[in-house]
C-alpha cells in the first residue's frame, strides 16, 4: 500500500494575511476509526470492506504493520480497504520489527492486540513517537499476565507473546481512549470478563466497533463489560469525514466565514465533540445537520459554521478529554476572542506528538498574543489580531494546521516551519485549505 506524500518534500507553508472563508468541503476519513477498522477486521473471520478510509501515513503504517503479521490487505481505491481477516489465532510472527512512524495510537493499541499473540514482537517508530509514554499502557496489560518490556516507559516496545492472558478489572486512572483500547483488544483473547471503569468518559470508537463486529459488550454505570473469546465476524465499515481534521475549518469559518462555511459527512460521535460545545460557549455560530444513521455505527452530521463574535471561557479538567486533539486550533479561536480564555486540567498536551503546550504557547508569542504557559494549560489573553512572522510547528501536524488558520486574523504573512507530518493525518490539506479560501502555499 502506497504512501500518501503532498507534505512529503514541502519544508513549511507560507499563509497569506487575513482573507474569508467560505462554501462546502469535506475532510478525509477519521482516522481513529480507520486504525480500528483495519486492526479489527485483521482479527476477524472473513471479509472486512472499509469505506471512507483515511490514506494517511499513520494509517498506512497500521496497514503495513499489519500485513507483516501476515493479514492480506487491498485498496482497490484510495479510500476504500479490503482486509482478509486472519482470524484470532491467524496472525503470524513478523521478520522484524514493526515500524509505526508518528503513531501514538496505533502503537497503544497494536500493544494490546499483539500481548496474547504465541510469537513475540517489537514495535518501534519515528523519532517523536520513540520519546512518547508507553507505561500507561504496559502497567494493566502487565495485570492481565503480557510481558511487555520498554526503555524507561518509552518505545521500542518490545512484546513477549502470551496466549494465556486473564480478565482484569481496571479503572483508568486519567480518560485514555488508547488504554482503554488496549485492554479490550487484549481482553478478547483472556479468561474470563474484562472490567474497564472510566472516571471520565474518552472516544468510544473501540466499542462501537466491537459491537458491529459481533462482540456483545455490555455497561455497568461508568464500567464497561466485555467476555474473553468471542470471535469477530468480517462486516463492512463506513468511516466517517474526520472531526478532528473538520475542526480547523469550524474555527476557520468562525474567524472570517460571514457568508458560511458547511463541512458534509463528519463524524459527530459525542465522545468526540467536545469543541462544539466550547465554540458554542465562546459564541459561534454553529449549526448542525444530522444525516440518516442507516447501518452506521456512529452518528455523522452536517456543520455549517458562520463568522462569529467570540469571548473567552475557563475550560474545565472535566471538558479536556472531549476535545484532547483539538486544543492546538481552539487556542487560536481563543487568541482571536474578546477576554480571557483559560485551560488547566490539560497535561495529557504535553505527551502528544510535541508538547502542545509549550509549542502553542511560543508560536502564540510570536504572534503577539499575550499569554501564560501553566503546569497543564493556558492563559491566553485574545487580541483583535495577530502579529505576523515565522512560527516553528514541533512537526507537530495539528499545530502546522492550527497556525495555518491563525493567519485569517494576521496583520502580515505567516511562515510555519517543519509540516511534513500533516500527511499523516491530513493528506490535502494544502488543496482543502486553499478551496476553503485560505492563501496558503508551500515554502
Amino acid at each position: 500500500m502506497s504512501g500518501i506524500t503532498e507534505a512529503a518534500g514541502t519544508r513549511g507553508y507560507r499563509v497569506a494575511a487575513g482573507g474569508r472563508v467560505g462554501g462546502t468541503l469535506t475532510v478525509p476519513g477519521d482516522k481513529s476509526i480507520s486504525h480500528r477498522a483495519l486492526m479489527l477486521g485483521a482479527l476477524a473471520r472473513g471479509d472486512t470492506r472499509v469505506t471512507g478510509f483515511l490514506a494517511g501515513e499513520d494509517c498506512l503504517a497500521t496497514a503495513r504493520a499489519l500485513g507483516a503479521l501476515g493479514v492480506r490487505i487491498e485498496r482497490p481505491h484510495e479510500t476504500t480497504v479490503l482486509v482478509h481477516g486472519a482470524g484470532e489465532a491467524g496472525l503470524s510472527a513478523p521478520a522484524t520489527a514493526l515500524d509505526l512512524g508518528n503513531s501514538g495510537t496505533a502503537m497503544r493499541l497494536m500493544t494490546g492486540l499483539l500481548a496474547p499473540q504465541r510469537f513475540d514482537s517489537t514495535l518501534v517508530g519515528d523519532a517523536s513517537l520513540m520519546r512518547r509514554p508507553m507505561q500507561r499502557v504496559v502497567v494493566p496489560l502487565a495485570m492481565m499476565g503480557a510481558q511487555i518490556h520498554t526503555r524507561e516507559g518509552r518505545p521500542p516496545v518490545e512484546i513477549r507473546g502470551t496466549p494465556h492472558l486473564r480478565a482484569i478489572h481496571y479503572s483508568l486512572p486519567v480518560a485514555s481512549a488508547q488504554v482503554k483500547s488496549a485492554v479490550l483488544l487484549a481482553g478478547l483473547a483472556a479468561a474470563g470478563e474484562t472490567h474497564v471503569t472510566e472516571g471520565t468518559p474518552s472516544r468510544d470508537h473501540t466499542e462501537r466497533m466491537l459491537g458491529a463486529f459481533g462482540v456483545q459488550l455490555r455497561h455497568a454505570g461508568r464500567t464497561l463489560v466485555m467476555a474473553g473469546g468471542q470471535p469477530l465476524r468480517g462486516t463492512a465499515v463506513d468511516v466517517p469525514a474526520d472531526f478532528s481534521s473538520a475542526a480547523f475549518f469550524l474555527v476557520a469559518g468562525c474567524l472570517a466565514a460571514p457568508a458560511g462555511l458547511t463541512l458534509t459527512n463528519i463524524g459527530v460521535n459525542p465522545t468526540r465533540t467536545g469543541l462544539l460545545d466550547l465554540l458554542r460557549r465562546m459564541g459561534a455560530d454553529i449549526r448542525v445537520h444530522p444525516r440518516p444513521r442507516l447501518t452506521r455505527a456512529e452518528p455523522v452530521a452536517d456543520i455549517e459554521v458562520r463568522q462569529s463574535a467570540l469571548t473567552g471561557i475557563t475550560v474545565t479538567e472535566a471538558e479536556v478529554p472531549l476535545a484532547i486533539d483539538e486544543f492546538p486550533v481552539f487556542f487560536v479561536a481563543a487568541a482571536c476572542a474578546r477576554g480571557e480564555t483559560l485551560v488547566r486540567g490539560a497535561l495529557e498536551l504535553r505527551v502528544k506528538e510535541s508538547d502542545r503546550l509549550a509549542v502553542m504557547a511560543a508560536g502564540l508569542a510570536t504572534l503577539g498574543v499575550e499569554h501564560r504557559l501553566l503546569p497543564d494549560g493556558l492563559w491566553i489573553r485574545g487580541a483583535e489580531s495577530l502579529a505576523g512572522g515565522r512560527v516553528a510547528s514541533g512537526g507537530d501536524h495539528r499545530i502546522a494546521m492550527a497556525f495555518a488558520v491563525a493567519a485569517l486574523r494576521a496583520r502580515a504573512p505567516l511562515e510555519i516551519e517543519d509540516v511534513a507530518n500533516v500527511a499523516t493525518s491530513f493528506p490535502g490539506f494544502e488543496r482543502t485549505a486553499r478551496a476553503a479560501g485560505l492563501g496558503l502555499e508551500p515554502l
